[in-house]
């Protein structure tokens, strides 16, 4: 789509919304925004092959502000886009990958679930069952801010390494097989930044409340270089008003009794056993080397080692899946009764062999079906969606979303994903995000190899001392 703006610069609101509505359609389209003695006009004008759309919103004068003109803009994009599209998109005219923000703002400053709704029915033209999906999620955080002080802080730690690449994975992340003489430099990297790091929060005044170690499959490690891990955060850290203190497990293959007993015995609470399917010609097709079988046992494994809350993963759409074996994988996860189910709509990013290859994947309309038949199962077994969250290239442009029960809210999700508190992360690939005052989020990039983390530690470090004067 060729764009041209006119009368304003709001360039990247209008762009991501075009593409959200008509991903690679070839056409021309002018936003344009004028200015009269009592009213903003925004104007869009859309021509794909041959037919010629229009649509206009106004603001008064009066009342303009960035975030109702950038409204008015993206309220014409969308109704000039809509005689061009088969049906009207479930998200109107959001296009963020955080559409929960605006409900959540909404009732963090007093509004009610009604209005809630009625803004984004109103203004934003999204449909019932996203506008229940984003008021639920919005009441989760709206609690879990509750839980915390203007000086909390959550910590991430990265572990980039997996086994192997699955299929549709495009995460910075070292595949290591055999190959593991880069794990040792690296954590001695990463011990540097946890010192320095422990030290600078105890000068700051500020309290960690969560912990999440991520990656890449932080299990990559052994159970003795876990263990020295878990030992090392405890030490470094004051974690007297922690709340939660996950380990992302993903990969079965990657977990074992003993490794999940170590886990647990040092610390973590919260584990994560992704099987994103239980089909195993679906496994294989996303090269992943375990069975579903192998899924229950790590499961049942886990149980047995304490864990009270375990998150597992599903992603709907994936290669060689249809509607029947998606429904198959739901009902078999479902009836573990885990904490937390996350269940993922696939999104095709460049980096994953998926993308690469133009591998065959199910249609939007399987895909469609799939979600809808998890987010009712789901309700019907008395889970809730706690946090979602959407990405560019997702199939159908539907969403991630991630549902809980019994109050077992994964909180280090929704205030990552919410943007509610700063977030420290250490290891490579971690993004650091601070909170300032006004609602500005500043960002801090920690390099995104491994190789290039070890060489760079000492920036890295510098960078550290850098964030902590902005906090």
């Amino acid at each position: 789509m060729n764009l041209t703006i006119h009368g304003h610069d709001d360039l990247y609101a209008v762009e991501q919304l075009l593409m959200s509505l008509l991903p690679q359609v070839e056409g021309n389209a002018l936003s344009k925004l004028t200015r009269g003695q009592h009213y903003l006009t925004a104007i869009t004008e859309i021509e794909i092959n041959g037919k010629k759309t229009r649509a206009t919103r106004r603001l008064k004068k009066e009342t303009e502000s960035v975030r109702l003109r950038r409204q008015i803009l993206q309220q014409s994009v969308y109704l000039a886009s809509l005689p061009h599209l088969a049906s009207p998109p479930a998200w109107g005219a959001l296009a963020g990958v955080r559409p929960t923000k605006l409900s959540t703002k909404h009732l963090m400053e007093g509004g009610s679930l009604k209005s809630a709704d009625k803004l984004l029915r109103d203004v934003y033209f999204v449909s019932k069952p996203r506008r229940q999906l984003a008021l639920d999620c919005s009441v989760s955080t709206v609690n879990a801010v509750a839980q915390t002080t203007p000086d909390d802080i959550s910590l991430y730690i990265g572990i980039p390494f997996c086994p192997t690449r699955c299929a549709y994975c495009s995460f910075v992340s070292r595949t290591v097989g055999k190959h593991t003489e880069l794990l040792d430099p690296y954590l001695q990297a990463l011990y540097k930044e946890i010192s320095l790091t422990a030290k600078l929060l105890a000068n700051s005044g500020k309290r960690i409340r969560t912990i999440y170690i991520g990656g890449g499959t932080p299990t990559t490690l052994t159970s003795s270089q876990m263990a020295y891990l878990l030992d090392t955060v405890y030490d470094a850290f004051d974690l007297s008003g922690c709340l939660e203190f996950t380990v992302e497990g993903g990969r079965p293959d990657t977990l074992d009794a003993e490794k999940l007993n170590t886990i647990r015995t040092h610390g973590a609470d919260r584990m994560s056993i992704n099987p994103q399917t239980m089909e195993n010609a679906v496994l294989k097709a996303c090269g992943r080397p375990h069975t579903a079988q192998d899924i229950l046992q790590r499961y049942g494994e886990a149980v047995d080692a304490g864990f009270k809350a375990i998150n597992m993963d599903l992603i709907a759409g994936l290669p060689k899946d249809s509607y029947d074996g998606f429904c198959r994988s739901l009902d078999a996860v479902a009836a573990l009764q885990p904490a937390n189910i996350t269940v993922h709509t696939l999104a095709l990013k460049k980096g994953a062999d998926l993308f690469e290859k133009r591998v065959a994947l199910p249609t939007f309309d399987a895909v469609s079906q799939m979600v809808s038949y998890a987010n009712a199962t789901l309700r019907s077994l008395g889970y809730k969606p706690y946090y979602l969250y959407r990405q560019k290239y997702m199939s159908g442009s539907f969403e991630n979303v991630g549902w809980s029960r019994d109050g077992l809210d994964c909180l280090y999700n929704i205030y990552m994903m919410e943007e509610t508190h700063s977030i420290l992360s250490l290891g490579g690939g971690g993004m650091n995000k601070v909170n300032l005052p006004g609602g500005k989020l500043e960002r801090f990039h920690n390099p995104k190899f491994p190789e290039q983390y070890i060489q760079q530690i000492d920036s890295v470090l510098r960078q550290k001392e850098a964030l902590f004067d902005l906090l």
